[in-house]
């Protein structure tokens, strides 16, 4: 089981990050158009996410390092969501659907991203 608390750890803030998005987009959406409610649901949830991310499940410090890295990962995620969410709605998706299964993609390079690429110093923190 201590082989899979990180992924598990990652999944419950995932899911915590879906719910702030989704949230955010639902309410945004009622007052601005589709692509430009889900772009500020997502700055904000990245927000969250690199919080949660950073102190609950890789259990690192805040550093501008990995605070650059995180952000700069997830800007190259938007054109994913963005662009996902574009295609879905043109082809007549349910928003909610199309945002879900979104998220889905989104989170599984995120874990990618995060794990191999911005919180990868393994040796200084395995005992946290």
């Amino acid at each position: 089981m201590k082989k899979y608390e990180e992924l598990l750890r990652y999944v419950f803030w995932g899911v915590m990050t879906v719910l702030v998005n989704t949230a955010l987009y639902l309410g945004f959406s009622s007052v601005m158009g589709d692509l430009s409610a889900n772009t500020l649901a997502f700055f904000l949830a990245v927000q969250f996410a690199y919080m949660s991310n950073t102190k609950f499940v890789f259990r690192d410090k805040f550093t501008k390092k990995n605070f650059l890295q995180f952000w700069g990962m997830r800007i190259g995620t938007i054109f994913i969501d963005n662009g996902g969410m574009w295609l879905l709605l043109s082809m007549d998706c349910n928003r909610l659907l199309a945002k879900c299964l979104i998220n889905a993609i989104v989170i599984v390079l995120n874990y990618i991203f995060s794990k191999f690429f911005i919180y990868n110093n393994r040796n200084s923190r395995e005992e946290k």
